[in-house]
């Protein structure tokens, strides 16, 4: 199903018809998604479609009255890119970005649906100094405009990853010398008991569905947050923001006993 949000793009963000999305994926412009007419795929659309999957691009194939909502049918010619509001990264490359001698920290979201969570988590992420922000490529809302304008600017600093499988990117970063901790209702310790400090990797979960099996099997430890009222969960942002500053305590106290010490 085609998100409600890819319905509100602005003119600049789609991209249509078949040379133009052919000359998007030549150049390497940032691309969340490409919308193809359903069908057998032939000629142009066969080697769009090939060009997306090299690329690690989702695919999604319509009905052309849906593509008619982004573009006149003969401007589309049966295909349609979505542009990203900023180019997406690789995991190393926010490992990379944190220097040496810095402990990484990584926010990992798991299937986070609503841009405006995605760009409140963005804001904080910033806020806090975390070093990137991992995201799925399916089931997850992508860098759109709605993103962009919720982070408040944090977009344009925060480097975010798109990745296609999620518990096995949590087992590579573990294997990296990454602490991954799981935000979840049944968490074994409080957050604010649990050691947040050194190299780490925070995971939070989709709105409503929380954490997925594999992501919280492969979570080196799950913490929850104290709910002492009738609501048992937080808003996924809210949730992220008070674990990162956590983080953030926690670092501060390990850098200042570790300058006491010398």
């Amino acid at each position: 199903m085609i998100m409600i949000e890819e319905e509100r793009l602005r003119l600049e963000d789609v991209i249509a018809g078949r040379n133009p999305v052919r000359e998007a994926l030549r150049s390497g412009r940032p691309i969340n998604k490409i919308l193809i007419a359903e069908g057998p795929l032939s000629g142009p659309l066969l080697e769009i479609y090939g060009a997306a999957r090299e690329k690690n691009i989702p695919v999604q194939k319509v009905d052309r009255q849906r593509l008619g909502k982004f573009a006149p049918d003969g401007a589309h010619q049966g295909v349609i890119a979505l542009a990203a509001a900023k180019e997406y990264v690789e995991v190393e490359d926010i490992l990379a970005g944190a220097g040496p001698g810095v402990s990484p920290f990584l926010i990992l979201l798991d299937e986070i649906n609503d841009p405006h969570n995605l760009g409140a988590i963005l804001r904080t992420a910033d806020a806090a100094g975390a070093h990137g922000v991992v995201i799925p490529r399916r089931r997850s809302a992508p860098l759109t405009p709605t993103v962009a304008k919720a982070s408040a600017g944090a977009i344009e600093y925060v480097p975010v990853a798109r990745v296609a499988n999620m518990p096995q990117t949590i087992e590579t970063l573990k294997k990296q010398g990454l602490w991954m901790v799981g935000a979840d209702p049944e968490g074994q310790e409080l957050y604010w008991d649990a050691r947040l400090e050194g190299p780490l990797g925070l995971v939070i979960g989709g709105e409503g569905k929380g954490l997925g099996r594999l992501v919280k099997e492969r979570c080196d430890l799950l913490v929850r947050l104290p709910m002492s009222g009738r609501v048992n969960s937080l808003n996924a942002s809210v949730a992220a923001a008070l674990l990162a500053y956590e983080v953030v305590r926690q670092r501060r106290i390990a850098l200042n006993e570790g300058s006491s010490h010398r």
